[in-house]
């Protein structure tokens, strides 16, 4: 059975939420609604950066030789200011290494609050674009969108999406996972 493995952050990994609500966990039921015959294994640690993927993804791709690859990184980076610049060599490190190990990759945008400054929120937002780009895989501008300043559908934390928001995420993500699961 070929395997979806989500490689994330909290966005993903259902931080705040039971884990059966979770997006990742309903990429699952809708998979197999679809026709699908993936499993769909989630690897994703609340508070992951992206230098911590670059630590995780040869383990991940070992044990579970995914055919694809969520990649869900690097906000926890924009939050702590890491430079664009490396968040953007980490991305490219994973997704090489995936991309090395036979796995299809897909990209979930992210974007900071507007409190980091213009300058900066460009530059970190236009790392997932050029990653993309660059290494020629699909991605999606915003995987938050929609959800990111909509208070009914976040956590009292206002960052986390809640159980509500599950669905938004994967609809989302999902035209891209379905384009590439049916190339």
């Amino acid at each position: 059975m070929p395997t979806v493995l989500v490689f994330g952050d909290s966005l993903s990994a259902g931080h705040g939420i039971e884990v059966d609500q979770s997006w990742a966990t309903l990429l699952q039921a809708r998979l197999e609604q679809q026709g699908y015959e993936h499993r769909v294994v989630n690897a994703s640690i609340s508070g992951e950066t992206t230098e911590g993927g670059v630590t995780r993804i040869d383990d991940a791709l070992r044990d579970f030789s995914p055919q694809l690859l969520i990649l869900e990184l690097g906000a926890n980076d924009g939050l702590r200011g890491f430079p664009p610049s490396r968040v953007k060599a980490n991305l490219e490190v994973i997704i090489e290494r995936a991309k090395a190990s036979g796995a299809t990759v897909v990209l979930l945008g992210i974007r900071i609050p507007v409190n980091y400054g213009p300058r900066y929120s460009q530059a970190f937002e236009n790392v997932f674009r050029e990653v993309a780009e660059e290494l020629n895989i699909k991605w999606i501008e915003f995987f938050m969108e929609g959800i990111a300043l909509n208070d009914e559908l976040l956590q009292s934390d206002r960052i986390h999406p809640n159980a509500i928001a599950q669905s938004l995420l994967l609809d989302n993500a999902w035209p891209i996972i379905s384009a590439t699961l049916d190339e």
